[in-house]
């Protein structure tokens, strides 16, 4: 059974509410297939492999992995994505809304995929070591676990200030901060004369402390990457950390 924190997080109102679609329309579908046809290759996961899609938002890697052939479970907090997600269900396709701290399936998998930065939403960094936990438990033990985060060297040396984005008729401002070793996104629109704001908050993580929480946590890492090519990591210019990681 899934359990759910009591905390005001902001995740559980964001990601559920129609306006972060909106402000994220236009990431490539041709990205996510590319990154998803090297990421397979390089896995080398058999016919029919069961992959787990943590954190999947409304499925466009769960779909795109099932049309691969891979028997796939996608989780999800937002009750929103998950029903849109549901939508494309097949025999060998399912969506479950659950906290990737505390969701529980009868099932172990050939790979959990983390991908986008879907990790370090949280206030404490014990979380994290939570979500950890949980993917080794549905893990096989010959299984993999990826992990796509972004460069915290990158995105700190770039951190945009302030910027202005329209969308759908709606204009998005937005402002960032670094503040506690997180990165806070504050988004302010207006709908029909009302005023709206929300926060995204999530942890600077460098790749030191990924490899240390993921040693610490009982895995062993076999690659790292630096964008969805996958090629070599690089603290200066690549875009990702991108993480392959078995039980040890």
């Amino acid at each position: 059974m899934d359990k759910t924190n009591n905390k005001n997080e902001w995740f559980k109102t964001w990601f559920d509410s129609p306006y972060y679609s909106i402000l994220y329309k236009n990431r490539s579908d041709e990205e996510a297939a590319l990154f998803l046809d090297n990421l397979t290759t390089k896995l080398d996961l058999p016919d029919r492999a069961r992959v787990l899609d943590l954190a999947c938002g409304k499925g466009r890697h769960s779909i795109y992995l099932n049309k691969k052939h891979f028997r796939v479970v996608g989780i999800d907090l937002s009750n929103n994505s998950i029903a849109h997600a549901k939508k494309y269900e097949t025999e060998t396709l399912h969506f479950e809304t659950g906290d990737m701290r505390y969701f529980n399936l009868s099932l172990k998998f050939d790979a959990i995929f983390n991908l986008f930065t879907s990790f370090g939403y949280f206030e404490s960094l014990d979380d994290n070591l939570k979500v950890l936990s949980n993917i080794k438990g549905h893990l096989l033990k010959d299984g993999f676990f990826v992990m796509d985060y972004f460069n915290a060297y990158k995105v700190e040396e770039a951190l945009i200030p302030h910027e202005v984005k329209e969308l759908d008729g709606y204009k998005f401002d937005i402002s960032k901060e670094i503040s506690n070793g997180q990165i806070i996104k504050t988004i302010a629109f207006d709908v029909e004369g009302q005023p709206f704001s929300f926060q995204e908050k999530v942890q600077l993580l460098y790749d030191e402390a990924i490899n240390e929480m993921l040693a610490s946590s009982g895995f062993e890492i076999l690659h790292t990457f630096g964008n969805y090519q996958l090629d070599s990591f690089n603290t200066k210019s690549s875009d990702r950390y991108i993480v392959i990681a078995k039980l040890k």
